[in-house]
């Protein structure tokens, strides 16, 4: 089962470079994870960002929210970084692929 994580966010003014060091080590840390699927970053014009993070399975996605170092980034995030955030966490119930053999 496909355990999918939407994280949005805005961050404090000034906080971007230190922001983004603490998300690199985080982004690295999360791709060695047992049954880590990817991770996409986005950020829209109006400065919100959107982190989207897919698990094979519960246990998989339970590891990583409570691996020490995830907690302590999360708790630098609201102490330092986020002015607002939201989470939502998921079970896909369907999914469909297409690739095209053109590209």
């Amino acid at each position: 089962m496909m355990i999918i994580t939407v994280f949005r966010s805005r961050l404090r003014p000034g906080v971007e470079p230190e922001y983004q060091r603490v998300a690199r080590q985080m982004s690295e840390l999360v791709r060695h994870m047992g049954g880590f699927v990817d991770e996409k970053r986005f950020t829209s014009d109006d400065g919100e960002r959107v982190t989207i993070v897919r698990f094979n399975g519960r246990e998989n996605h339970r590891a990583w929210a409570e691996h020490p170092d995830h907690v302590g980034a999360q708790q630098r995030g609201r102490a330092e970084f986020y002015s607002w955030y939201d989470i939502s966490v998921a079970e896909e119930t369907y999914g469909r692929r297409f690739e095209s053999s053109l590209s």
